[in-house]
């Protein structure tokens, strides 16, 4: 069974930045990150959870209008682990950022809480 744990999060005041990181475990999660299109997703008070970024497996990026410009996906897949760098964030970022695959096939760990406040 793959197990994923993100980590990174924290408070930031508006234009900050943070990085995110999210490391797979278990077995055959080696594998499981290799294979698979990797995508960070965030859910805010209220909100649907929501898929803020996407780094398939064969090379490329992919991003929510929201993080266009201002959100950085990378994967190391020698390390099973996926990074988000968040760059100029404001305070409509504030969330609960979680990764899994996309589509997500894991179940969702608990996630890293992203505040930006002043």
């Amino acid at each position: 069974q793959v197990h994923l744990v993100e980590s990174g999060g924290g408070l930031v005041q508006p234009g900050g930045s943070l990085r995110l990181s999210c490391v797979a475990s278990g077995q055959a999660s080696a594998e499981f990150f290799r294979i698979s299109s990797m995508g960070w997703y965030r859910q805010a008070p209220g909100e649907q959870r929501e898929l803020v970024a996407r780094a398939p497996s064969g090379g490329g990026t992919h991003y929510a209008d929201s993080a266009q410009g201002r959100f950085t996906i990378s994967r190391d897949d020698n390390k099973s682990t996926l990074y988000l760098q968040m760059d100029g964030l404001k305070r409509g970022d504030t969330a609960v950022y979680y990764c899994n695959s996309s589509p997500p096939l894991v179940s969702w760990a608990q996630g890293t809480q992203v505040t930006v406040s002043s």
